[in-house]
C-alpha cells in the first residue's frame, strides 16, 4: 500500500513550480505529511542548484516534516545518458523522466513519434521497446550515483494516444525488472494520473515499490490525493480478490 503521509515529488519556484520551499513545507504540514521530497527539474546548465539546496537546508530547521532534496532529470540518449547536473553532492534522490524519445535523428516528442507510427515508419511495439530500453538503461546509469525514482512511467505512450492495453506483459515485466535491479521506486503521479491502476498493479506484483507523488506546481496541491487514492483503492480490491 502507498504511504499517503509522504509526498515524493513536488516542484518549487526554482523551476516548474510557483511557490517557495517554505510555502510548500507549510502546505505539507497542513496536509499532515510526515515527509516531502522536493525534486525540481534540473540539468547540466542549472545555475541555481547551490541556492536550492541551501534553501531546503534552512527549511529543515523550521519544520518537523522530513525534507528530502532531489532533482528531476531527463534521459536524452538511447544508451540511457541523462541531462543531470555535473555535481550531485547534496542530493538525496533523483527522479528520472522521459519527456522525449531518443532516436537516431535526435530527441522526438510524442507528436513526432505518433506521426511516424501513422506513416508506417514505426510500429507501436517498436516504440514500446525503445521506451522501455532507454528507461531501463537510464535507471541503471543514474542508480550508480544516487537513489532513483521513476517519474511518470509510460506517460510518453499515453501522450502519443497509445492505449496501454497495447503494451504487452513482457514489456512491463522488463521495465519492472529494471526498476528492481536499480533499486528504483515508481512514482504514482497525481498531476499526470500515471501509471494506470492496472500498470501500477503489475509493478507491485513484480515487487516494485510504488510511492505517491503529487508533482505539485503550487502549495495547495501538496499531499492532496484523488487519483492516487483511486490507485490505492484498486490495489486494495485486487489484494482482496
Amino acid at each position: 500500500m502507498l504511504d499517503l503521509a509522504v509526498d515524493h515529488h513536488v516542484h518549487t519556484a526554482f523551476s516548474a513550480g510557483r511557490d517557495s520551499v517554505l510555502l510548500l513545507v507549510a502546505a505539507a504540514e497542513e496536509a499532515g505529511l510526515r515527509e516531502l521530497t522536493i525534486a525540481d527539474q534540473a540539468g547540466p546548465d542549472t545555475p541555481w542548484l547551490s541556492a536550492y539546496l541551501a534553501t531546503i537546508q534552512r527549511a529543515r530547521r523550521r519544520t518537523d516534516v522530513v525534507l528530502r532534496a532531489g532533482v528531476e532529470v531527463e534521459a536524452i540518449a538511447h544508451d540511457g545518458w541523462l541531462a543531470f547536473p555535473a555535481d550531485l553532492s547534496g542530493l538525496e534522490v533523483v527522479s528520472v523522466a522521459i519527456g522525449a524519445l531518443p532516436m537516431p535523428a535526435g530527441l522526438a516528442d510524442p507528436a513526432t513519434v505518433r506521426a511516424l507510427v501513422d506513416a508506417g515508419t514505426l510500429r507501436v511495439p517498436d516504440v514500446v521497446e525503445m521506451l522501455v530500453s532507454v528507461t531501463a538503461r537510464a535507471l541503471d546509469r543514474m542508480g550508480r550515483y544516487a537513489p532513483t525514482q521513476l517519474a511518470r512511467p509510460l506517460e510518453f505512450l499515453t501522450r502519443m494516444g497509445v492505449d496501454l492495453a497495447e503494451v504487452d506483459a513482457a514489456a512491463l515485466a522488463e521495465l519492472a525488472a529494471a526498476c528492481r535491479g536499480a533499486g528504483t521506486v515508481v512514482e504514482v503521479s497525481e498531476r499526470h494520473r500515471t501509471p494506470a491502476p492496472e500498470v501500477a498493479a503489475a509493478f507491485a506484483a513484480a515487487g516494485v515499490r510504488l510511492v505517491p507523488a503529487s508533482d505539485a506546481r503550487q502549495a495547495r496541491e501538496v499531499g492532496r490525493w484523488r487519483y492516487v487514492g483511486q490507485v490505492v483503492d484498486a490495489s486494495a480490491v485486487d489484494a482482496a480478490a
